[in-house]
């Protein structure tokens, strides 16, 4: 069969990739086609184009690029038609999914599968609307999602597990550790580790490294400090926004490493993370983290949380464990001085760094065990043979 996939930032690339081999060991004739990056191609998915062309975010950003959005948008709804899928499987990415997945509707009769359901539970529930129009089946990787879309909007909704479990599990069958949260010999160094993980998106790390930086100076004596890179931002990039941190202690002191997240994470002794798949895998590897999300406009994001957010948390590991289990700093309150004062109460001897390893095991326990990907490829093969 023909799959079409639409995966739209970095995590979903991650996740699709895993689902496409998985729906591959399922149907041995199945053939891909996808808007999403080079780990579904890297999967035998024909890559029409890259998901960095069309992912932006903050409103006056996408107010900017709205030409190059909707014309990307066009593109893809074109090529559907033409390539006539047996399924279109949209991978989380609302903003954009939800109006392909209304224009698929309208004009064919091809089943369509959400796979990573739209988080309507935290901000934009209107879009519950969306979903019962346009979407066929809708798959969650979130416990807590089931009772809020079958209990408070009456849409079915399967429970597949979290592919994050699979994908650390898979991690750590390959390269077991007894040095974890000591150190990495990998990073040339057997001194503690403090991983910074600033997001996926361009804005998001501009805004969140350089002050990352400056809270996490004190510990560069004694410490390593990692930055982790995004797929698709460069390595200029991430030095501009080193130098935006000013100080010469960063020199021989601060490390950007690409594609190697999970293996910092597995040698770090602590992390600073932007909200998002990373608090989770940060988590699931027993790294305890302050989760920071700060943009330019610090003030008016504390006030749209309280505002418009639906949820008491922005984090994964706090909103699966349904308490606080890490810090969350989130718009002005993400400031040097806070996340500095976090993160030393995370740090070996500090206080609260036992608490939250048992808020970790806790939130696991509520997490089914691997085989999300095997789960959800299974429905989507049935559902696509009933239509």
């Amino acid at each position: 069969m023909k799959y079409y996939l639409i995966a739209g930032e970095a995590s979903g690339d991650v996740h699709a990739s895993h689902l496409i081999a998985a729906i591959r060991q399922q149907d041995a004739a199945a053939r891909f086609r996808c808007y999403g990056g080079d780990m579904m191609a890297a999967q035998g998915a024909e890559l029409v184009r890259h998901y960095r062309d069309l992912a932006y975010m903050g409103f006056l950003t996408v107010l900017r690029h709205l030409p190059t959005i909707l014309r990307g948008m066009r593109h893809c709804q074109k090529d559907i038609l033409e390539w006539k899928p047996d399924v279109l499987i949209l991978v989380d990415y609302p903003g954009f999914n939800l109006r392909i997945a209304s224009f698929i509707k309208q004009h064919s009769s091809i089943p369509v599968v959400y796979y990573i359901a739209p988080k309507i539970w935290a901000w934009k529930e209107h879009r519950i609307r969306s979903i019962k129009q346009g979407v066929d089946c809708l798959l969650s990787i979130l416990p807590f999602e089931v009772p809020y879309y079958q209990e408070k909007h009456h849409y079915p909704i399967y429970y597949v597990g979290n592919p994050t479990v699979d994908e650390v599990e898979a991690y750590l069958r390959e390269h077991p550790s007894e040095e974890q949260g000591a150190g990495s010999k990998e990073q040339g160094t057997t001194q503690p580790v403090i991983a910074l993980l600033p997001g996926s998106r361009r804005q998001e790390v501009s805004s969140n490294l350089p002050i990352m930086l400056k809270a996490a100076e004190p510990y560069a004596a004694d410490s390593r400090i990692i930055v982790a890179a995004a797929p698709g931002l460069e390595d200029e990039f991430y030095e501009k926004c080193i130098k935006m941190a000013d100080g010469e202690w960063l020199n021989g002191k601060c490390t950007v490493v690409r594609d190697q997240t999970l293996q910092l994470l597995q040698h770090s002794t602590a992390a600073l993370v932007t909200s998002g798949t990373a608090t989770l895998e940060t988590a699931l590897l027993r790294v305890p983290q302050v989760v920071c999300y700060r943009t330019k406009a610090g003030r008016l994001v504390s006030l749209a949380k309280r505002l418009f957010l639906k949820v008491p948390y922005i984090s994964l590991v706090n909103l699966i464990a349904g308490e606080e289990v890490v810090p969350e700093l989130v718009g002005h309150q993400m400031n040097i001085a806070n996340v500095r004062r976090h993160l030393t109460s995370i740090l070996p001897g500090g206080q609260e760094r036992e608490a939250q390893l048992k808020g970790y095991e806790r939130m696991a326990r509520l997490l089914s065990g691997p085989g999300a990907p095997d789960r959800a490829a299974k429905i989507i093969l049935d559902v696509t043979k009933d239509k």
